[in-house]
């Protein structure tokens, strides 16, 4: 499990292509590989990876199948490329963020960026199944990054996040761009509860759902908003 709070920015430092197979070797800034094993599980851009060598120096080899690679931003890495990394959580570790499996549910694209002063707004634009699960001061990953979302717009299919120049210095979100991808993962307890809700309105309405979806769309609403679960306090 992780934290979703990045400890630190690697890069790759070789990239090796096997049949079905890319290893990666990342890297770290000094003193990030300390008690560091093979086995051990990082979370690079937000993908929960398993070490299999370790060395020379701050350096650490990954393995990553070709269906994670056709999943995550993984397969668009070149040597140099910057990632942001965290170590796996150990109990009873402070959560500062919100707990992540490392298991990518969909990439997304930055769809503008706003640079106001001391800050900045990433506009995301999302695959529409999933933005059911993102509503406005909820969690979200993005990159391994717990953040919280600042606006989300359903019919428009985006969301954004504001950075503020800490999470900026310690992550690569200060370089990215209209049309970049990202990894997404959801805050699963979000997932349960829209889902939950969601299949009770099915099992209780049945031949009624229709009309409930044509009454709701005429409110410019959805089912999803019914779904939409108590905000949380935004610490």
């Amino acid at each position: 499990m992780f934290t979703g709070i990045v400890q630190a920015v690697a890069s790759v430092a070789a990239i090796t292509d096997r049949p079905g197979l890319r290893s990666f070797t990342l890297q770290f800034p000094p003193g990030f590989c300390v008690g560091l094993e093979i086995g051990a599980s990082v979370s690079c851009d937000g993908v929960c990876l398993t070490v299999t060598a370790l060395g020379p120096g701050d350096q650490a080899n990954f393995d990553v199948m070709q269906q994670s690679l056709n999943l995550t931003t993984l397969a668009g890495l070149k040597q140099g490329g910057l990632l942001n990394v965290e170590r796996a959580a150990r109990d009873g570790a402070e959560i500062g963020g919100h707990p992540l499996s490392g298991h990518i549910d969909f990439m997304a694209t930055v769809a503008a960026v706003r640079r106001p002063e001391n800050n900045v707004c990433v506009r995301i634009q999302v695959p529409p199944s999933w933005m059911r699960y993102i509503f406005a001061k909820g969690y979200i990953a993005i990159n391994g990054a717990s953040l919280t979302v600042a606006e989300a717009d359903r019919q428009a299919g985006w969301f954004e996040v504001w950075l503020i120049p800490e999470t900026l210095r310690m992550t690569t979100f200060g370089a990215k761009a209209e049309g970049d991808l990202l990894n997404i993962e959801i805050e699963r307890q979000t997932q349960v509860f829209v889902d939950t809700v969601r299949a009770a309105i099915d099992e209780r309405l049945g031949p009624l759902l229709p009309a409930l979806e044509k009454l709701l769309a005429a409110q410019g609403q959805s089912l999803d908003d019914l779904s939409q679960p108590p905000h949380k306090p935004v610490g």
